[in-house]
């Protein structure tokens, strides 16, 4: 029995491949005679299972309420077509939003299947190209129309120093896991930066989970339910989160970031980072170990 069950999450809600087929069946008869199959990552927000070879379905893993969940779920199927619409790389279509029933108690959405193979699999970090595409993306994400939006105040991508109180608890569990004193003075440093320009649309999440590679360049993007208004800097968490040192300059000067614009991404990376490695460190280890990795580039870069 194919199951999402690895307790990442206290409210975490068990998915298996007979409930999503019978979800399908019931709910979806066009697609009641497609194969099922779970998707293995290391994603910590939902579980994902395969219908046939062209559709994905995707079930939150943490408990909510219906109506809230069903919010959400519209938010990012909007959300997910408005990137299909600008970006310059292939990225899933939202296709349909499926309700509670037997065996799952929340709704859940339907996309279509992204083939390719994503960066935590292929490495692309020390590719001169990722980075270049990288910043074609970005780039081009920058320059879709916010439509007068502005950041929504949920998570990051807004003001630094809104995010203390995590970063208080995140350093508070990383006693023994990490350098507490030394990233305390990153921080102390990073928090303070002032913000310049306003709001551009952002993917939002910019991680090897989130990103396809072929032949070490670009070949799609996951999970576009955040893209929306944002710091410009955001979307530079990729530099940290998916490039070495060399790359990562390239992709600074794709983009031409100043050295403020810079360091916000670095800050951004870094308060992700920050709560990657405790949080998942016995529940999803590559998502701590890529916390890690990140800290360990701003650490070690002469920026920092």
């Amino acid at each position: 029995m194919d199951v999402a069950e690895v307790a990442m999450h206290d409210d975490q809600v068990s998915v298996t491949v007979e409930t999503v087929a019978g979800l399908v069946r019931e709910q979806f008869p066009q697609w009641g005679g497609e194969k099922v199959r779970l998707v293995r990552s290391d994603g910590t927000v939902n579980a994902i299972f395969r219908i046939g070879d062209g559709l994905s379905a995707r079930f939150p893993l943490r408990l909510g309420e219906v109506a809230e969940v069903r919010a959400v779920l519209e938010r990012e199927a909007a959300a997910s077509a408005e990137l299909v619409r600008v970006s310059p790389f292939p990225t899933p279509e939202p296709v349909a939003l499926g309700e509670p029933g037997v065996g799952y108690p929340m709704p859940w959405s339907v996309q279509t299947w992204l083939p390719g193979t994503i960066a935590t699999e292929a490495d692309p970090s020390g590719s001169e190209g990722f980075a270049e595409d990288l910043a074609t993306l970005i780039a081009a994400l920058r320059k879709a129309d916010t439509r007068g939006r502005r950041f929504s105040g949920g998570g990051r991508g807004g003001v630094l120093t809104d995010h203390d109180e995590w970063m208080e608890e995140c350093f508070q569990q990383s006693e023994g896991l990490l350098d507490v004193p030394r990233l305390r003075e990153v921080w102390g440093r990073l928090r303070e930066l002032p913000r310049e320009g306003g709001d551009v649309m952002s993917h939002g999440d910019l991680i090897p989970g989130n990103v396809l590679v072929a032949g070490g360049r670009l070949s799609g993007v996951l999970d576009a339910g955040g893209f929306g208004p944002a710091d410009p800097a955001l979307d530079l968490v990729s530099a940290w989160h998916l490039l070495q040192a060399g790359p990562r300059q390239v992709l600074r000067r794709a983009l031409g970031s100043n050295d403020l614009e810079w360091e916000r991404g670095k800050a951004w990376a870094f308060e992700q980072a920050m709560g990657l490695v405790w949080y998942y460190v016995e529940s999803n280890p590559a998502m701590s170990r890529l916390g890690r990795r990140t800290l360990e580039h701003i650490l070690s870069s002469t920026e920092a």
